[in-house]
């Protein structure tokens, strides 16, 4: 599989949207394999955490992120599951996983119901260990400073406030797991 051949079916390859889709990809994609190479005891499935690290954010267009070159109707945080109805439908239900449990440290159930979010009513925390290395790897890149690794306190500090204690007690677990 190709992700860039499936990106630009959605993204005009000339457009601000692509480039910073592409750009913040890569960057999340090359973090998620240096450290699956780092451990080579876990056996990760290195094609495809690249391929899926690539598609993870494939549904942003379809939210209101002008900032981001994105002009779509949901809010951001549909991006995951929006992203994986479209990977889900070219064939790959797996890559379409990563898409779904990504945002945050994941989604349970609970929190959808707590918050009232504009999400379907299922679990969306990572389960495979590849999907929880992108999670991570994915926490340490915005869209907005492309190519800039965020120090690891500005992870913590935006996981507290959006997502609460679970979030940052997942994601201290992932540090011990994946650093």
């Amino acid at each position: 599989m190709e992700p860039l051949e499936l990106i630009h079916k959605y993204y005009p390859e000339d457009s601000e949207a692509c480039r910073i889709l592409v750009s913040h990809s890569r960057s999340v994609a090359d973090k998620a394999l240096e450290l699956a190479r780092r451990h080579p005891e876990m056996n990760f499935d290195l094609p495809f955490i690249e391929e899926a690290a690539m598609l993870h954010d494939i549904g942003v267009f379809l939210c209101d992120a002008p900032d981001i070159g994105c002009h779509g109707e949901a809010g951001y945080i549909c991006h995951g599951y929006l992203g994986a109805d479209l990977v889900r439908e070219a064939g790959y239900p797996r890559h379409a996983l990563v898409c779904e449990r990504h945002t945050g440290t994941g989604l349970s159930l609970q929190m959808i119901r707590e918050r009232h979010l504009p999400l379907p009513l299922r679990d969306m925390r990572p389960v495979s260990l590849e999907e929880q290395l992108i999670c991570f790897a994915d926490k340490f890149f915005s869209k907005a400073r492309l190519g800039e690794e965020k120090p690891m306190y500005k992870i913590v500090k935006s996981l507290s406030r959006y997502s609460g204690r679970d979030a940052v007690g997942r994601f201290a677990a992932w540090c011990n797991l994946f650093l």
